[in-house]
């Protein structure tokens, strides 16, 4: 059994693990109500986006239609872009994502698919190097806190790879904010361009003509719709990375005062024993005499 000195030190050092999650838990607290702003205010946007190249696409077909939204026609060369966040202390949060990821990139390759694999963020970089590190094409971290630029990057190096035919498919996968409670792994096909169900405006039988073409808009859309999903991706990440740690903090703080609760009432009971066997080594002492 443990001495009373140890036992004091094992329940100071728990005290000290319940300061830092329990400052955790209101940092990630703090925290989580911009990042879920911000989520939240980037939906419009890029749902009006969506809802524009949608009404576009639907009088654009042939050979003039942009690649990026009809894509090559085959379906061979696949990219995954996995993004998570750069830190963990989060539950499960980055591995739902990886795992995710990785369950689609093994049915792609068993399928005969050539897969490649863009990381978004320390935790998939490092969580995917051992199984596919020879599959990546390139690991971008999220820094701070989600960027324009950094979704610019991966925008850029997503198009340019996409025109020099190195892929077919690019998909997206990520963590979809629900609520404080509740983050849904998700794929979103980035190429070819998913339009429909995607909120097209009714025009109530009113026809737009568009100076220049249909198609020279799209153009320019669709390169910068690449930039738009990967930003509400980082966005909705980061809103449930602070959420999930939010939770997980909040989880250790509780176990870590059950800790200490339990080992204070066992180090009252050793106590209480060695001075019992003293009081009994003296009486019996004082007996003998």
């Amino acid at each position: 059994m443990a001495s009373l000195k140890e036992m004091r030190n094992r329940i100071k050092s728990v005290e000290s693990t319940q300061k830092i999650t329990k400052a955790l838990q209101m940092v990630a607290a703090a925290k989580l109500r911009r990042a879920q702003q911000a989520a939240q205010s980037a939906r419009p946007y890029a749902e009006r986006m969506a809802s524009v190249i949608a009404n576009l696409a639907s009088g654009v077909s042939g050979d003039g239609a942009p690649k990026l939204l009809v894509g090559t026609g085959q379906d061979v060369k696949q990219l995954i872009i996995v993004a998570t966040a750069d830190r963990g202390l989060a539950g499960g949060f980055n591995s739902s994502i990886v795992r995710m990821a990785r369950e689609r990139i093994a049915t792609l390759i068993a399928e005969g698919k050539d897969v490649k694999i863009i990381t978004l963020g320390k935790k998939a970089r490092d969580q995917l190097k051992r199984l596919y590190g020879d599959r990546f094409v390139e690991s971008f971290e999220v820094g701070a806190s989600p960027s324009l630029a950094v979704a610019e990057a991966v925008g850029q190096k997503v198009a340019a790879m996409f025109e020099a035919g190195e892929v077919d498919v690019v998909s997206l996968a990520y963590s979809k904010f629900k609520s404080v409670v509740t983050q849904t792994p998700t794929f979103q096909q980035m190429i070819p361009a998913q339009v429909s169900g995607s909120g097209v405006v009714d025009l109530q039988g009113a026809s737009y003509e568009y100076e220049p073409d249909a198609e020279a808009i799209l153009e320019t859309l669709l390169p910068r719709n690449l930039n738009v999903q990967v930003l509400s991706a980082m966005l909705e990440n980061q809103a449930g990375f602070f959420a999930s740690q939010m939770s997980a903090m909040d989880n250790a703080t509780r176990a870590a005062g059950d800790m200490i609760a339990d080992l204070t009432l066992l180090k009252n009971r050793t106590r209480q024993a060695q001075i019992t066997k003293e009081l009994i080594e003296i009486i019996s002492g004082a007996e003998a005499l």
